[in-house]
């Protein structure tokens, strides 16, 4: 029933403009179709990422979002922190960390936070 639909990331956040400046200027993500108000629709490759204004922003305590990024894993995570983003460092069973990447196996994985809080994440895929 699903499975072969489009899926989207829902990101709640206390500010629109906050928020803007954030996945637009910062991490590059472009707007696409006009939302409603209190609504950001951002295109990330061909995947959607719809921010909206929420009273219950800073609440989610997990993973909201991770972007597939292959072998620039290491040289986004170096761009990001140029433009002040902060990487979370985790001490997790059978992962060792290379920097701000933590590596378990082949896979490579950074976490981040946006300006409310929202966990944010850069898998090698």
């Amino acid at each position: 029933m699903l499975g072969d639909k489009e899926a989207i990331a829902t990101i709640a956040v206390k500010d629109l403009k906050i928020a803007r400046e954030f996945y637009v200027g910062k991490l590059g993500l472009k707007a696409g179709a006009q939302g409603g108000p209190g609504v950001l629709s951002l295109v990330s490759g061909s995947s959607k990422v719809l921010v909206y204004e929420s009273e219950f922003a800073r609440t989610n305590q997990a993973t909201l979002a991770t972007w597939i990024v292959g072998g620039d894993l290491e040289s986004i995570v170096e761009e990001l922190r140029g433009k002040g983003i902060a990487f979370e460092n985790y001490d997790m069973p059978h992962t060792k960390r290379e920097g701000d990447v933590h590596v378990s196996g082949k896979m490579k994985v950074a976490w981040f936070k946006d300006p409310d809080g929202n966990f944010l994440s850069l898998v090698n895929g």
